[in-house]
Formats: structure tokens, C-alpha cells, sequence
């Protein structure tokens, strides 16, 4: 039960990193900001900050969550599931 919303929804998000030079995502719901350094995305299961060099975003699909971001991945750190509860951390790195 724990992928099921109050709603009884199901929240799914994946990740499929490739050679660490492709990410592939799905259950993106939101893009908050992106450089090419950095990446913070908001997940059906919580904050995500893509960290890298060169990145860019090869495919967003706002109906599916599919999200494609290809260059040099360093780290992927994952925050607050919470998407309405904003990441102490990860808002001070962008600072």
C-alpha cells in the first residue's frame, strides 16, 4: 500500500541510468528549475536534484511524467516526498 495515494492512486517513479551519461525518469510532475549543472525536479515520490555537467533535457512529456536528461550525471539526491513541503537543502543549494 505504500504506492497508493490517499486517493488510491497509484504513484509510480522510476529511474534508468544509463552509462551515467542518460537518465530516463518516469512520474516527473514538474520541472521547478534547470541549468546545465543541475536539475530539480518534483517526482510522483518527492524532490529530485539531478547534479552533472552539460546537462540538458532530451524529452519532457507533461501527460506521461516521461523525462529524458542526457550529459554527464554525477548525482541523483532525492528529498522530501512531499512536493508541497519544499527541500531545506536542495533550496539552499540554488541560492
Amino acid at each position: 500500500m505504500d504506492d497508493l495515494n490517499v486517493h488510491g492512486i497509484n504513484k509510480n517513479h522510476n529511474a534508468i541510468l544509463e552509462n551515467r551519461k542518460r537518465l530516463l525518469l518516469s512520474g516527473v510532475t514538474d520541472v521547478d528549475s534547470f541549468n546545465e549543472n543541475q536539475m530539480l525536479l518534483f517526482t510522483e515520490l518527492g524532490e529530485l536534484l539531478i547534479r552533472g555537467k552539460n546537462l540538458h533535457i532530451n524529452e519532457m512529456n507533461v501527460e506521461t511524467g516521461d523525462f529524458s536528461v542526457e550529459g554527464d550525471i554525477w548525482a541523483l539526491i532525492y528529498g522530501d516526498k512531499d512536493k508541497n513541503k519544499r527541500l531545506g537543502f536542495i533550496k539552499k543549494i540554488f541560492k
